[in-house]
């Protein structure tokens, strides 16, 4: 509880903290006995490795793979289970919900087979959030190239209240490919990540004069927190003009290394690296949001029938800053925590089937022509270029209250910019194409990002303000953005369903 605490700089929710640590054991013991195989020690016991932030060697792994390990053994249960069914290469849309009086309701969500261009209605008492982060707001993430916060955007134009947006976790260190000796082919689709363990054990990081610097920044020098390395890292690059530094695990014994990072050492090797020998050349990368949307102990969200686990979440566990290793941990606690209350709610709300007609039906964009699409798809893309730019130039690692403001005037004129091509060429409020929505959403989380960071006049955690250098006590409290109305706002913040109805008379 201590070690989340302290690296959440001291605005962690103490109540989260204390579930998730009680009852984080408990689901490892469920995660063994559905097969999931963690590294044992020599003794028989579970190996327990040490990570940034962490005072004590507490850390179930399996070597350096451990959340790929815990997805293989979720998915083979899910495939499994006869109950369960998987509609995959379903994009979810937007959530489908109603007004009880003050209160929103949530009835399931409208997904886009993006294999056959169908619209999916979904029509439930229950959804849960399961989206993951928006580390695609951003040019360099370890995230897959489906965490564009699509959860996070979906529930706030849903009502739902979001809270913590300002703190991004960058890792301060995946895999710099321009470092390599041999450059990879084409363009990653996210970065490739060097875990926290390599410097657990023993690496050390370096400026390209092979010069030591962690030290200068912080007496923990390699094993301060990620906030503290990512923004010594940056600082490093800013000083000397260079694109990224290099972590050195080669003074370590060779056997030791291969062993305990069997993926990482195949990775660099493909690309002429021998981490036995040579230093690792990285950059710090977008990894893990700490904000999203507001829940409670239960997973349970203000829409009532909606619920959120994992990083789409912010249940308060992270406070400003994210502690090595319990993200998957919180995950886990969370979807098993959503699961009663889940059940409780199906039994006492009633279901009408008729109300599908209620939404409009989202459009696929057939009546545009290939030209036309092609021709959207093409600014899309470098509209979506644009945005991560702006996102790592001015909302980065460092910030400040006047780049924050040039960044939210930058993306206002810029999603203006893609909506009015979007209009002009025929698009419609309701249509939907899988790059378009995406973009939408990764519009709608970037401004939650910025208007959350110009609101916290303090430096905390990973929020750095160079003209709020210093934390203040009256602070202490989490950032919340409150529903806003659908009356104004741009095709980003609205529901499908709730868009103006335009005459659009030529």
């Amino acid at each position: 509880m201590q070690d989340t605490i302290v690296a959440g700089a001291y605005l962690c929710d103490e109540e989260t903290v204390k579930v998730v640590c009680t009852e984080g054991p408990d689901r490892i013991r469920e995660l063994i006995a559905m097969g999931a195989s963690f590294d044992h020690g020599d003794d028989g016991n579970l190996h327990l490795a040490r990570e940034g932030g962490h005072s004590h060697h507490r850390i179930v792994h399996a070597a350096d793979m451990t959340g790929r390990e815990i997805e293989r053994a979720l998915l083979e249960a899910v495939v499994n289970d006869p109950n369960i069914s998987v509609f995959k290469h379903h994009f979810a849309i937007d959530l489908l919900t109603s007004q009880d009086g003050s209160d929103t309701v949530c009835h399931g969500i409208d997904a886009l087979n993006t294999e056959t261009q169908e619209v999916v209605r979904f029509i439930s008492k229950v959804t849960l959030l399961a989206s993951g982060g928006a580390g695609h707001i951003y040019p360099s993430t370890t995230n897959p190239l489906v965490a564009t916060g699509d959860g996070m955007a979906m529930a706030h134009r849903a009502q739902a209240v979001i809270s913590n947006m300002e703190f991004v976790q960058f890792h301060p260190t995946a895999l710099a490919d321009e470092g390599l000796p041999i450059k990879p082919k084409k363009t990653r689709e996210n970065s490739f990540l060097i875990t926290e363990a390599v410097r657990g054990d023993g690496g050390i990081l370096y400026n390209l004069s092979m010069e030591r610097f962690m030290p200068l920044y912080d007496e923990r020098a390699e094993l301060a927190p990620r906030d503290v390395v990512a923004r010594s890292i940056d600082d490093q690059l800013k000083k000397r003009n260079e694109k990224y530094v290099l972590l050195d695990i080669s003074h370590k014994p060779r056997e030791k290394i291969l062993s305990h990072f069997p993926n990482i050492a195949n990775e660099c090797l493909q690309h002429g690296l021998d981490i036995t020998q040579q230093p690792i050349p990285v950059v710090p990368a977008a990894h893990y949001m700490c904000g999203g949307v507001r829940a409670g102990l239960q997973g349970e969200t203000n829409v009532h029938g909606l619920y959120v686990a994992g990083e789409v979440a912010c249940t308060g566990l992270h406070g400003a800053n994210r502690l090595a290793s319990n993200s998957l941990l919180e995950a886990l606690v969370f979807a098993r925590r959503a699961v009663q209350p889940s059940i409780n709610h199906m039994k006492s709300s009633s279901l009408d089937l008729s109300a599908s007609s209620l939404w409009t039906c989202p459009l696929v964009p057939k009546s545009l022509g290939s030209d036309v699409m092609h021709k959207i798809l093409r600014i899309t893309k470098e509209v979506r270029k644009e945005l991560q730019s702006i996102m790592w130039k001015y909302v980065g690692i460092v910030r400040s209250t006047s780049r924050l403001q040039e960044a939210e005037q930058k993306i206002g004129k810029l999603e203006a910019k893609w909506e009015t091509y979007l209009f002009e060429h025929g698009w419609q409020q309701t249509m939907v194409a899988l790059e378009a929505c995406e973009m939408r959403n990764l519009f709608c989380c970037a401004k939650l990002v910025v208007s959350s960071a110009l609101a916290r006049h303090e430096s905390r955690g990973l929020h750095y303000m160079t003209d709020f250098p210093h934390l203040e006590e009256s602070k202490r409290l989490p950032t919340v953005i409150f529903p806003s109305s659908h009356t104004t706002g741009t095709w980003s913040s609205r529901q499908l369903h709730q868009q103006p109805i335009v005459n659009s008379m030529v």
